[in-house]
């Protein structure tokens, strides 16, 4: 952290939790695209500046996406805005105009091609500045830190350590795949020749670095949109691994995408039963005991780690409990 920056307040770590299972793309130039997306089921809409936006029209896009942060409608979104990455010259004028345009509409600054943690100290420093010179709130606008090249990898436990406004780590498959020189040119699929999963460590350790530091975890885009069973087995690794969702570039993969990173019905009453027994079982009516049945199964301390996970996952999806605890009888 660069000295000088306070600590973010105790909201910019509760926005670590919002619901992440679709996050959709969204041209900035594109007005058409954007007033689209305030009326889709994505759990986050992110409005993009960097690689969506030609050279020629990125200035204009900044103060259209201003407009659309401040006058559209984003109930329920958490809002981002991908400004270019600290290599462009166009990073710093990106955050200034829109954070003192919209600030109070936006949720987080997405940052593409992180590749060590003081572009993560950098942005957090503009952005104090904004705040306090705008009168907002120092440290409510979060951060999100895509890694998209080798040298990024190699960094993400220091980048994920960087910033109290850290909230999500962000996998970019097209340009990491031509930074490691990668055979292939279809994003998000595996190589040919290569019979494992190519992206297994590149996943694993960002998930592990953004876990080490309890921020979300998120999977980046698979451009065959009209591949539906392509995008829903490669989200289904991600989901698998632990992942709390994936890029949507199009709106038929928004449903696919809540649905594969929500928990099933079952696994949510599940755990939520598991919660409920838990408690009951080391209170004194139930005897203050370490761990216990529940049907055919022995629960514990771990076990209610594990079922809170998945508790917190229905409960952000939006899942309603069709199952109640009930005590035995003593």
């Amino acid at each position: 952290m660069i000295t000088g920056v306070p600590d973010a307040p105790a909201t910019a770590a509760a926005g670590r939790l919002r619901p992440r299972r679709s996050c959709l793309a969204v041209p900035g130039s594109n007005p058409r695209f954007l007033e689209k997306a305030q009326g889709l089921p994505a759990d986050q809409v992110f409005l993009d500046l960097e690689d969506a936006c030609a050279p020629l029209v990125k200035q204009s896009a900044r103060h259209a996406i201003v407009d659309a942060l401040n006058n559209g409608d984003w109930a329920g979104k958490t809002r981002v805005v991908r400004v270019n990455d600290w290599t462009t010259h166009w990073t710093y004028r990106d955050v200034i105009t829109v954070v003192e345009g919209a600030g109070p509409n936006l949720d987080c600054v997405m940052l593409p091609k992180v590749a060590g943690a003081a572009q993560i100290s950098a942005l957090d420093l503009l952005l104090t500045q904004i705040e306090k010179t705008m009168g907002f709130e120092v440290g409510r606008i979060g951060i999100e830190a895509q890694i998209e090249n080798a040298r990024g990898l190699v960094n993400v436990e220091a980048i994920a350590a960087s910033s109290p406004r850290l909230e999500t780590i962000i996998f970019g498959p097209a340009d990491f795949m031509a930074s490691i020189n990668m055979r292939s040119l279809v994003v998000g699929e595996q190589p040919p020749g290569y019979p494992a999963d190519a992206y297994h460590y590149i996943l694993m350790r960002m998930l592990i670095a953004a876990r080490a530091h309890d921020l979300q975890a998120i999977d980046g885009p698979y451009l065959q949109i009209r591949n539906a069973d392509g995008f829903r087995a490669v989200a289904r690794r991600a989901a698998a691994l632990g992942f709390d969702g994936k890029w949507v570039l199009h709106p038929d993969q928004i449903a696919a995408a809540n649905e594969i990173f929500s928990p099933s019905q079952e696994d949510y009453d599940h755990a939520e039963l598991i919660l409920d027994a838990y408690e009951w079982w080391i209170s004194a009516a139930g005897g203050a005991r370490g761990s216990a049945m529940l049907g055919d199964e022995m629960i514990d301390e771990a076990s209610r780690k594990m079922a809170l996970v998945i508790a917190g996952k229905g409960r952000a999806a939006g899942l309603r409990r069709t199952s109640a605890f009930q005590p035995p009888a003593v």
